[in-house]
């Protein structure tokens, strides 16, 4: 079969990371696989399988006003049509809204089976009026749309034209992939020292302020624990800051983005996520397939799909700092309770194992080639 993959970028990021790996499974079976970015490849952090093909067409860009923001769509649909018509493939997959517009309009008059994928949940993430009318209207068009949730299946189907929408959740690899650059792990349990962990883009929507300000009150009465945040970002000024204002700068650590990221997983004691709003959280996911028991905010979608109340983790009240910060002093004091979790925690392996995930898309390639 020949699948034809569309997104942004493959800078680092959960749904950039998500289509590596499905490129790359697919491609060491014997398929034949592209990878078409709007950004050039000097932006690539993932590591692809040899025999992938890579096409990026360097067309991204903030645009001057509306005219040029026009004609800027218009030649990247000309060039995502020329692609494809090359191509020829079997079943092309967007990744991401102005992805998913960008196939379905490129794609029309082709002949070709294609699917729309939302890697966040859009009722959270404003993409602007043109963008949000332009998905109202062109969703329908593509042969199917893929959601991380159902409340994202729902919104979809309420504010949209897309009718055929599969909820698949994004795949968790074992063991996890390791790559440059790799950052040498802060934390060892044999010296006493406890690690904290969150990953994640340090931007808005992940709530690292909250984080740092919940750990500003617990590493007082936690002394053995550490936080570390992996990953980059606009915010990284605005929290070494806040680091720096709470006298935190031996306690709390900001590396970067790690290509080992397997190895902070497996080194950690406890992991947190602060998010305002997700998708499917592959971080989340990741971190519990190692074993790490995890406390995280109820937000819309995601963690909720993840975590097992009580039973591998917490989840609290939305954006609720105070109950963040309980529910975290009560995992960090509790050894044991820890330890309980813990060992529940790894049967996300198996939960969202490549296995599940992979069957479940190629059920919907077979559904939308009419097999």
């Amino acid at each position: 079969m020949k699948l034809l993959f569309l997104i942004h970028s493959l800078a680092s990021g959960g749904a950039e990371r998500v289509t590596a790996n499905l490129a790359n499974h697919w491609a060491r079976v014997g398929h034949d696989v592209t990878i078409v970015t709007i950004e050039h490849a000097a932006l690539d952090h993932y590591t692809l399988a040899p025999s992938v093909r890579r096409v990026a067409l360097g067309l991204a860009g903030n645009s001057a006003g509306s005219v040029a923001a026009l004609s800027g769509n218009l030649n990247r649909v000309r060039a995502v049509r020329r692609v494809l018509r090359q191509e020829r493939p079997d079943v092309a997959i967007a990744m991401m809204t102005q992805a998913n517009v960008l196939l379905a309009i490129a794609s029309q008059g082709l002949g070709l089976h294609t699917i729309g994928s939302e890697r966040s949940h859009p009722a959270q993430m404003p993409v602007g009026r043109m963008w949000n009318v332009l998905r109202r209207f062109w969703y329908g068009r593509l042969g199917a749309m893929v959601a991380l949730a159902g409340e994202t299946r729902d919104w979809l189907a309420r504010h949209t034209s897309a009718r055929n929408i599969a909820v698949i959740a994004n795949p968790v690899p074992w063991p996890f992939p390791r790559q440059e650059p790799v950052l040498p792990v802060r934390g060892d349990s044999a010296t006493g020292r406890r690690l904290l962990l969150a990953v994640g883009r340090l931007s808005e929507e992940k709530g690292f302020p909250t984080l740092i300000a919940c750990f500003a009150t617990l590493a007082r009465v936690h002394p053995e624990w550490d936080l570390a945040i992996l990953g980059k970002g606009d915010q990284r000024s605005e929290l070494e800051a806040m680091v720096n204002e709470h006298g935190l700068g031996e306690r709390v650590l900001l590396p970067g983005v790690a290509g080992n990221v397997g190895d902070w997983y497996a080194a950690a004691d406890l992991f947190v996520m602060s998010s305002r709003f997700e998708g499917f959280p592959n971080t989340l996911a990741e971190a519990m397939s190692h074993g790490l028991p995890a406390v995280s905010f109820d937000c819309d979608t995601g963690p909720r799909d993840i975590i097992r109340h009580e039973v591998d983790g917490l989840l609290v009240e939305p954006e609720n700092a105070a109950a963040m910060e309980r529910a975290l002093d009560r995992l960090m004091k509790d050894e044991a309770l820890r330890a309980r979790f813990a060992g529940r925690a790894a049967e996300a392996r198996e939960r969202f194992s490549p296995d599940t995930t992979i069957a479940k898309w190629e059920r919907l390639f077979e559904q939308v080639q009419g097999h």
